[in-house]
Parts: structure tokens; C-alpha cells; sequence
């Protein structure tokens, strides 16, 4: 319980000091960037001040601007999951409800998560989100 503690301390100093770092936690690993962005696991996730409809609309928009193939959609009343080939690459982009206005977007590319990739799609779904 206490190194839980301790690790949960050391990700909020952190994320309050805007540093780059990276932590093993339990076979995980988690690295923290800037504050705005987590990588997990492959999976680079942010969180969105909109709701989780326009932030929907924004994933959508953007896989189709990145002309995915083999696009897979499953949506739900909270959650939402978008499947597809980007330039040979498999990604997935899963979309959850937190609150009223705030909505995580998690963005895995490949076959063991790129940082890079998952960005670049971060970024077009934040251009997308400008434009609604």
C-alpha cells in the first residue's frame, strides 16, 4: 500500500512540475510528458475538454482525413472504439466518458504502441475538435 502511495505522489509532483519521466508500475510502464499527454503501455492518452459526441466525430473525421482502411466502429452510450489501418499500421482509438465536458481518448498504433504515430493522430483529432 505504501509504494502505491509513494508512486502516486511521485506521478502527481510530476505532473504539477510539467517534467518528462518515465515509471515501471507493476510490469507497466508509464511515462508522463509535459503533463498533457500519458503513454501506457503502447497507448498514448489525453483527455478532452468536449463531450464525448464531438469528440467522437473528431476520431471519426480524422481517421477518414488519414484515409484508414479496414475501419471498425463500435460505439456505445459511454464508451467508443475505432479500429482501422493507417499506412500499413493497425490502430485503435478508444473514446470514454470522464464528465459532462471532459472525454479520454486513448491511441495505440502498431503492434507494440508508437509514441510518434499516436501524436500525430492526437493532434489531427485536436484540429478536428477546433473545427466543430
Amino acid at each position: 500500500m505504501a509504494n502505491k502511495t509513494v508512486t502516486l505522489l511521485f506521478l502527481v509532483f510530476l505532473l504539477l512540475n510539467g517534467c518528462d519521466a518515465a515509471i515501471n508500475m507493476n510490469g507497466k510502464i508509464a511515462s508522463i510528458n509535459s503533463g498533457k499527454f500519458l503513454y501506457q503501455d503502447g497507448n498514448l492518452v489525453s483527455n478532452y475538454k468536449a463531450n464525448i459526441d464531438m469528440v467522437w466525430q473528431a476520431c471519426e473525421k480524422s481517421v477518414a482525413e488519414l484515409k484508414a482502411t479496414d475501419i471498425q466502429k463500435e460505439r456505445k452510450i459511454s464508451t467508443g472504439m475505432i479500429k482501422a489501418v493507417i499506412q500499413d499500421e493497425k490502430v485503435v482509438i478508444k473514446v470514454e466518458y470522464i464528465d459532462r465536458d471532459l472525454t479520454s481518448v486513448s491511441v495505440f498504433v502498431g503492434t507494440v504502441g508508437n509514441n510518434m504515430a499516436s501524436r500525430l493522430i492526437h493532434d489531427k483529432i485536436i484540429g478536428n475538435l477546433g473545427r466543430n
